[in-house]
């Protein structure tokens, strides 16, 4: 029996079983992966990926259907629930307790909270090996986008800095039960190897670009001068004139580096 879709969880049930197929494809689950599901919902993807790996983590805040779904799981293969809201799971210490490097992670993430979803998970990056979610296409546009676009943004440079981006497919509104109003899409995001990463100051990196794309029509001397001077900018070889959406995730990198060493 399908469960009724709650507004206040922003729940759309993927349905179609061709899309399910693709985004299973595109995961690759293996025997022995760590998969956690975040918002698994009826458990359109929770199934198969389930018979691919075995074993599988869900973490679900709607209770009511979380019998349902174990019941399905039950001859398919291993189901671990953690009834939980995502944000308030400590990813990286759930791959310790469980004695893993790192965690596959994969969902149809609800759009209202899906950025951060998206954060959260990069606060743990070291402790996960890809992810994989459903997302609003727009959304999704944003985390890919580069330097000049119109949808360039603190989505897209928090992620930038920590993952590789990567646009898989996009999935029309009637896939989904209740159809939702806008078009999803698909994405893959790998963190960045330890060498690849930055080394700024996170809380740092987060106030220049919060502060830089706080006020994006203004130039950087105007935007980040609550932190920092023109010269203070033109030292970390950055145009004071420019905007935000004209610099690249590294930029941000040596603004927030400058302002550390004041």
């Amino acid at each position: 029996m399908n469960a009724r879709p709650k507004k206040s969880f922003g729940q759309h049930f993927l349905h179609d079983r061709r899309y399910i197929d693709d985004i299973v494809r595109a995961i690759a689950p293996r025997a022995g992966d760590f998969l956690v599901e975040i918002g698994p919902g009826e458990g359109a993807l929770t199934l198969p990926l389930l018979a691919a790996a075995g074993s599988l983590t869900a973490i679900e805040l709607d209770t009511d259907l979380i019998p349902a779904l174990k019941a399905r799981a039950a001859e398919v293969g291993e189901l671990a629930v953690i009834h939980a809201d995502v944000l308030k799971v400590d990813l990286a210490a759930l791959a310790h307790r469980h004695g893993v490097e790192r965690l596959r992670i994969a969902g149809n993430l609800p759009y209202y909270i899906s950025s951060p979803i998206l954060f959260h998970c990069v606060e743990h990056a070291a402790a996960i090996e890809d992810m994989h979610f459903m997302l609003q296409k727009e959304v999704v546009d944003r985390m890919a986008a580069e330097p000049g676009s119109k949808v360039y943004g603190r989505l897209s440079v928090m992620l930038q800095l920590a993952c590789r981006v990567v646009p898989l497919f996009e999935v029309p509104p009637e896939a989904f039960r209740p159809p939702p109003k806008v078009d999803s899409a698909v994405v893959r995001l790998v963190p960045l190897a330890p060498h690849e990463r930055h080394d700024a100051d996170p809380e740092l990196l987060h106030a220049v670009v919060k502060a830089a794309f706080g006020q994006r029509r203004k130039t950087l001397s105007n935007a980040l001068r609550q932190l920092l001077d023109a010269e203070a900018i033109r030292s970390a070889d950055v145009d004071p004139r420019a905007r935000a959406e004209t610099l690249a995730p590294g930029d941000f990198v040596r603004l927030a580096k400058r302002l550390a060493a004041r």
